[in-house]
């Protein structure tokens, strides 16, 4: 078992965060979440409360004696789903102002997984250069662009095609535990995988 800090923001889309942490303790790992304010409205205007449920700890945004603002914490990695345009700026620049881009920052000094998904479109030339600073920096951007080849019949599918690729990076899932979640692509068996 790992563990994994999962920080949600003020964007639309916190099903992602929702399913991101059900599926991290479906696979036996710790769930630490670090939720802002706006985040919070949103996963209540959204119906995603469900989310606090998947936590094994909720630490306040303000709190930056919670164990996740150290380096000398064993977290395995941090998810930042969905991330607002807003905190990736602030991940990008290294501010630090509020938990949540504390953990991010830890996460990239000390070179642990940091996956971060953008779900606001379209992007300005200000979010495409953060994009690039913090994967400059050692993060991966996953963008909430979910894929459609493997048929998904429901919004849940939908959200795990992304979900699948977060688990995946954090290296929190092997091929197997994430092929579970999606199934990966195999060719267009129809077209005899020429």
């Amino acid at each position: 078992m790992s563990r994994y800090v999962l920080g949600v923001t003020g964007a639309s889309g916190a099903i992602y965060a929702l399913r991101t942490a059900m599926h991290l303790k479906r696979l036996g790992h710790e769930v630490s979440l670090v939720v802002t304010a706006p985040g919070r409205e949103v996963v209540e205007y959204e119906g995603q409360n469900a989310l606090f449920g998947f936590a094994d700890k909720t630490f306040d945004v303000d709190d930056f004696f919670a164990e996740c603002a150290s380096g000398s914490a064993d977290y395995a990695g941090m998810a930042v789903v969905p991330c607002s345009m807003g905190t990736l700026g602030r991940i990008a620049s290294g501010t630090s102002d509020n938990l949540l881009v504390r953990s991010a920052d830890v996460c990239l000094k000390e070179r642990r997984p940091l996956v971060i998904v953008p779900r606001e479109m379209p992007y300005n030339l200000i979010h495409l250069e953060n994009m690039e600073r913090v994967t400059r920096a050692g993060a991966i951007v996953i963008p909430a662009s979910p894929q459609f080849y493997s048929k998904p019949a429901t919004v849940e599918e939908l959200v795990d095609t992304v979900v699948a690729k977060i688990l995946k990076h954090l290296g929190a899932g092997s091929a197997a535990d994430c092929a579970g979640i999606v199934k990966p692509w195999e060719g267009n068996v129809a077209a005899g995988n020429q």
